[in-house]
């Protein structure tokens, strides 16, 4: 394998042929840096990815990540690869923590045993989860965190861990809570993602489940969105304290399968069933940290958003 040229700035994405990091990885691109990435594919599509991407095709837990990471000495690392499901987290909680938890150690690890070198270490947790049931709305840095699934308790659980490696290696990270991102290249087949579950069902004409009562509430933020404040945060050092990235507006399920329907000329009804365990009854996040902080804001309107993501489905569906 090349190793990259080491006149550019290295950019390390974990995650990077899944739908969030494929669409960070193209941007580092554009933003001039040599990007590698890590992913097993358990979820991530080469599809997702530019033709000749630096892809190391490895388990995050795997030993062979310390060795990439000797091998490129990134400047930079951005840390998307997880497992993802709440409900997955629910059923098999060892599982999740396996992954989420003891792979990102592994990767930082990784880190530390480089000499000389300073690397900004980004992690990506969840505002959709960490805060837990909150009456304090839009949620802001400061609300308590009260995780209440297995995920969301993975996800903070690494946020503690990164100001010890501030300590032990003088890692400079930061922490991106993400309300629930959505966009092309999202995953319509799994149990995350609803815009993409409901646009591929109703494109295909299949029917669709809502789980509750369809009135829960998320904060659903355009990946391209998502991407400008990474960007943002990526290039700049000691911002340690976490931002929400998010749009501060609250979104409920009935509302998306009404906007998807008129967009995808759905006719039939929806079936509710029964809610799934470690879901979230309300949750959306105030950003005004971000704004004032990293002079960024969600620039796209979730109507805007849910228009274009239609389109990349329907023409993958031609």
């Amino acid at each position: 394998m090349e190793v990259p040229d080491i006149g550019s700035r290295i950019a390390l994405v974990t995650g990077a042929a899944g739908f969030i990091g494929s669409h960070i990885s193209d941007r580092f691109l554009v933003e001039g840096y040599t990007v590698v990435g890590i992913d097993d594919l358990s979820s991530g599509k080469l599809s997702n990815l530019p033709d000749g991407f630096d892809l190391r095709e490895m388990d995050l837990r795997n030993s062979d990540v310390r060795d990439v990471i000797a091998e490129i000495r990134p400047d930079v690392v951005l840390h998307l690869a997880a497992q993802m499901s709440v409900a997955v987290s629910a059923r098999e909680p060892l599982l999740d923590a396996d992954i989420n938890v003891v792979g990102t150690l592994n990767l930082l690890e990784g880190i530390r045993a480089l000499e000389r070198k300073t690397v900004k270490f980004v992690h990506f947790s969840s505002g959709g989860t960490v805060y837990g049931e909150t009456t304090d709305l839009p949620a802001d840095e400061l609300t308590p965190v009260r995780p209440l699934s297995p995920y969301a308790a993975s996800k903070l659980a690494v946020e503690t861990y990164l100001p010890i490696y501030k300590r032990l290696c003088g890692l400079d990270h930061s922490v991106i809570r993400l309300g629930n991102v959505y966009g092309p290249r999202q995953d319509p087949h799994g149990e995350a993602g609803v815009v993409a579950i409901f646009a591929m069902a109703m494109l295909g004409k299949k029917p669709l489940k809502i789980f509750g009562t369809g009135t829960d509430e998320r904060d659903y933020v355009y990946v391209d969105d998502v991407v400008e404040a990474v960007v943002k945060v990526a290039e700049r050092s000691s911002l340690h304290a976490p931002f929400n990235i998010g749009t501060g507006i609250g979104t409920n399920p009935n509302r998306i399968f009404e906007i998807l329907a008129d967009l995808c000329d759905y006719e039939e009804e929806a079936v509710h069933v029964a809610p799934r365990d470690g879901d979230i009854e309300k949750i959306y996040l105030d950003v005004s940290k971000a704004k004032s902080e990293l002079n960024w804001s969600p620039q796209i309107s979730f109507e805007d958003g849910l228009k274009t993501t239609v389109e990349w489905f329907r023409q993958q569906a031609d």
